[in-house]
């Protein structure tokens, strides 16, 4: 039998799957969901936990687990289709991620960027259009700290942030969203553990954070398909308003985009990566990170997870 792989990401919600899922365990295929089953509580939180990223299903299923997709999809932007927002953020958050994870592994395929950007679109007129998307995606907890998780949330930020700013211009709010999304690529192939605050990296850690920004920008400045506002994001996402970023930038010479996912990737890092708890993560940004963002930025992304 042939089977292809999908993503654990996509498998969100309480919709029944018309295909059965397999696990690859020591070369051997596993039934490990069969259809007329769903993907909903405790089994994707073992995935995640346990770093599963992929599935598989028989090549023969591929139409009907593109359709489950799709049906996933349409019922969770439809604002009347009667489910819960926790419910629509799961299966959003999870296509997101999945976007997110495509780019990475994929940069040179256009139409898995080109589709990436069409759903950041989708996914700002969501958290713009429903006062309880925010905190229904921000409580989406990150098990396995996965950077395209990370990338959702700091677009859900950045969203929110730019909102609060007055920034209204839909194409800048499109490719401020996508670039979130895809901040980290540097990180996508690199060694560095994550999971420690970045005043506490090694000489070695610290160099190889350093060098994120410009490795992802570097993997996809040839990419003809990539907006240059995206290649600003990722290059620039560290760079800091006292210039004390990898590249040496002060806030009047960073992208405006890319300060804006400045202020919210670093949110987001204390809390995912460096473990403070969300009802003190708006104390720790404000302590820890003034000087290195817009204060604005700061109080604003502090009223946000007070919110929460």
């Amino acid at each position: 039998m042939n089977y292809i792989s999908i993503r654990v990401s996509t498998l969100r919600g309480d919709q029944k799957i018309n295909f059965n899922t397999y696990v690859k365990l020591n070369e051997k295929h596993i039934l490990y969901i069969r259809r007329g089953d769903s993907f909903e509580g405790e089994r994707l939180q073992r995935f995640k936990e346990k770093k599963v990223k992929k599935l598989f299903i028989l090549m023969e299923d591929e139409q009907s687990y593109l359709s489950y997709l799709q049906k996933n999809i349409e019922m969770a932007y439809d604002n009347k289709s009667g489910k819960d927002i926790g419910t629509r953020a799961e299966i959003i958050q999870g296509s997101q991620q999945s976007n997110a994870e495509e780019v990475f592994e994929n940069p040179e395929n256009a139409i898995s960027y080109n589709y990436a950007k069409d759903a950041a679109g989708k996914y700002v007129s969501f958290i713009m259009s429903n006062a309880e998307g925010i905190n229904a995606v921000m409580n989406i907890e990150n098990t396995d700290k996965n950077i395209a998780h990370h990338g959702v949330i700091v677009s859900t930020l950045a969203i929110a942030l730019a909102q609060k700013l007055g920034l209204t211009d839909e194409k800048r709010v499109q490719l401020l969203t996508l670039g979130s999304l895809l901040h980290d690529f540097g990180h996508h192939s690199s060694s560095l553990n994550l999971i420690q605050p970045i005043d506490k990296m090694t000489p070695a850690d610290l160099d190889l954070w350093k060098k994120h920004p410009k490795a992802g920008a570097d993997r996809v400045s040839d990419k003809k398909h990539f907006d240059q506002a995206v290649i600003n994001i990722i290059s620039q996402h560290e760079e800091t308003s006292n210039g004390l970023g990898p590249l040496g930038m002060h806030e009047k010479e960073i992208d405006p985009l890319a300060l804006i996912v400045s202020s919210a990737n670093a949110m987001d890092r204390i809390m995912t990566y460096e473990g403070i708890p969300k009802a003190d993560a708006a104390k720790t940004l404000m302590l820890n990170h003034v000087g290195r963002h817009p204060l604005q930025h700061l109080q604003i992304l502090g009223e946000i997870i007070k919110g929460l």
